[in-house]
């Protein structure tokens, strides 16, 4: 198999020494790689496959030869940054939120619209993590048995505020002073993720509506979310409230989402058998289970998920897009 150069940006952060260890994990064919960070860890060194690799300082002309180039450096550097990427000839998978609602750029699950990449430029966007993991099984259903409305309900782990939240809660836990979270996140959980908006609705909320209608390719779908911190490190839950347009049993939807690439269903809840956040920490999969009718609406059905949100919520999501690109072009 032919080998490709990979770039990475943000190689230090939280979600790019993820992306490091996916890719080796994944095997994917790297004949070489080239590590960039922000200019306070530029001349450091990170390990993968063994070998030290020094961290790089983007500037123009770093991407050219490059086949594949992944980010997660935030979102002013996925702006300036990704286009040059492009334009000197990468393939770019960007984690920030910058580029995901642009009409030019795919916003990708694999399991779900890998094809959309073909119609759109060469700058794809990985989704948020919360709507990753709900949009794999609100895709099963609806391919099953279609979509009238969702609503969203997460409890997020504060590894989805990168380093910082997850040394607010270390600090909070062992009785340091913190501040990075407006209450003690050991303590509580916080209704708040990003900025508000005047309408009452955070930006973390609005992505996870906009973003599922894109994925789905529904515009007109009707979305709503409230997202939780909750003192928890990794792998974030997520409760799914949908009406569906087609009558249906438990038993079919849990038949559907268990055979649905990429989720594992565990719903014997009398058992003790349900999604957690430590069964999901550290592996790809999308747990769901607490299957069941919703008694308040025709046709709806009630679920609980569970995923790693540094892992398929983040870096496996975007490396897994590219280990795709890589086949289809082995295949072709």
């Amino acid at each position: 198999m032919k080998k490709y150069t990979f770039a990475v940006v943000g190689a230090s952060g939280l979600v790019g020494r993820t992306f490091l260890k996916v890719i080796e994990e994944y095997d994917l064919p790297v004949g070489e790689i080239r590590l960039f960070a922000s200019s306070k860890s530029v001349g450091k060194t990170i390990t993968f496959k063994g070998e030290e690799h020094i961290l790089r300082e983007l500037k123009e002309g770093c991407f050219l030869g490059v086949d594949y180039a992944l980010f997660s450096a935030g979102a002013a550097a996925s702006k300036e940054w990704g286009p040059v990427a492009e334009k000197e000839g990468a393939i770019v998978v960007d984690n920030s939120s910058f580029w995901r609602m642009d009409d030019t750029c795919a916003l990708v699950i694999p399991e779900i619209n890998i094809d959309d990449i073909k119609s759109k430029r060469k700058l794809v966007a990985n989704p948020n993590c919360s709507t990753i993991q709900s949009v794999l099984p609100l895709k099963a259903l609806e391919d099953a048995f279609g979509l009238v409305r969702v609503n969203y309900s997460t409890y997020q782990a504060v590894s989805g505020s990168g380093k910082k939240g997850l040394n607010d809660w270390e600090g909070a836990i062992k009785g340091q002073p913190t501040g990075f979270y407006p209450y003690d996140i050991s303590h509580t959980c916080i209704p708040e993720i990003d900025v508000f908006f005047d309408d009452g609705y955070s930006k973390e909320e609005m992505k996870m509506v906009e973003e599922t209608r894109k994925i789905l390719h529904l515009p007109n779908l009707p979305v709503s979310a409230t997202c939780i911190r909750v003192p928890v490190p990794v792998a974030h839950g997520v409760v799914i409230k949908a009406e569906l347009k087609k009558e249906f049993t438990v038993e079919e939807a849990r038949k559907v989402l268990a055979a649905y690439p990429g989720i594992k269903v565990l719903d014997d809840p009398k058992n003790h058998i349900y999604p957690t956040s430590t069964i999901a920490a550290g592996n790809d999969l999308v747990y769901v289970g607490r299957i069941r009718k919703d008694l308040s609406v025709e046709n709806g059905i009630l679920l609980y998920c569970v995923a790693d949100n540094v892992r398929k919520g983040a870096a496996a999501n975007a490396v897994q897009i590219v280990k795709k690109l890589i086949e289809e072009k082995e295949n072709a």
